[in-house]
């Protein structure tokens, strides 16, 4: 039978209009060829491992490691408990060295405003309410602890995460103090660094959000995933010498002394 352009014309919108009606029924049959196909794009390799980044919110029991030089990363630190080691017995001795004498009570504290700064109001921070220790700090752990927070924000900032607050709980604590604290907890220490004015707990579990009040709601972020953040930022104070830092487990917090 000669082709004729008729039947060539014919054949041919024939063979599209199958091909378009298979392509209607069976989409995955297109995209399965291109997906097994395509070539590794932004800096990935066959084996890369998933980041937490700011908005994953996954739920993992370790931070993830990423791709160094990537932008927007959380990498979080490889271990708690051998990342911030520093025993009580190590940050006494800073704390002895560079804070006051023992105070009392909270009456000598309000007389020792010389050697000692309010810390209790900061952009940075929040601080619990206060039932076992006072808002006093020597002015250079006070420096870190304000840097730490601003440290915090810029992170933040720099992942794309809503700000938030870190919280504070525990800082200068008078001999009277911790007299009172030794009576229900056996495992609060006579000797304590919180006595000199060098120490303070920072809260890994919670955070306040920074946010209007009149304007939008902020979306909500997994503590864990602040908490990693939290790290890395300490992990860097520690490296620059700036303070020694212990992880608290059962108190559920960054136990830290400046130095």
């Amino acid at each position: 039978m000669k082709l004729t352009k008729k039947r060539y014309l014919t054949g041919f919108l024939g063979v599209v209009l199958v091909l378009a009606v298979v392509r209607l029924l069976f989409p995955g049959l297109a995209r399965g060829s291109q997906s097994a196909g395509d070539p590794l794009t932004d800096g990935q390799t066959a084996d890369a491992k998933p980041v937490v980044c700011a908005d994953a919110g996954a739920d993992v029991s370790a931070a993830p490691q990423g791709v160094p030089g990537r932008a927007h990363r959380i990498m979080g630190v490889s271990n708690y408990n051998t990342v911030f080691p520093d025993t009580n017995a190590v940050q006494l001795a800073a704390a002895q060295h560079w804070g006051v004498s023992p105070v009392k009570d909270r009456h000598d504290a309000e007389t020792r405003k010389k050697e000692l700064v309010y810390m209790a109001a900061s952009p940075y921070y929040h601080v619990d309410p206060l039932r076992q220790s006072i808002p006093y700090l020597v002015p250079r752990a006070a420096v870190l602890l304000n840097d730490i927070g601003q440290a915090f924000f810029d992170s933040l900032h720099v992942k794309g995460i809503p700000l938030h607050r870190l919280i504070v709980t525990s800082v200068l604590r008078s001999e009277e103090d911790v007299s009172r604290l030794r009576r229900f907890n056996g495992n609060a220490t006579e000797n304590s660094c919180h006595l000199y004015g060098t120490t303070f707990d920072i809260c890994y579990n919670r955070y306040k959000t920074v946010e209007d009040p009149d304007g939008p709601r902020r979306r909500e972020v997994r503590n864990d995933t602040l908490k990693y953040v939290l790290s890395e930022v300490l992990r860097d104070m520690r490296q620059q010498g700036r303070c020694y830092i212990k992880y608290e487990v059962k108190q559920g917090c960054f136990h830290m002394t400046v130095r």
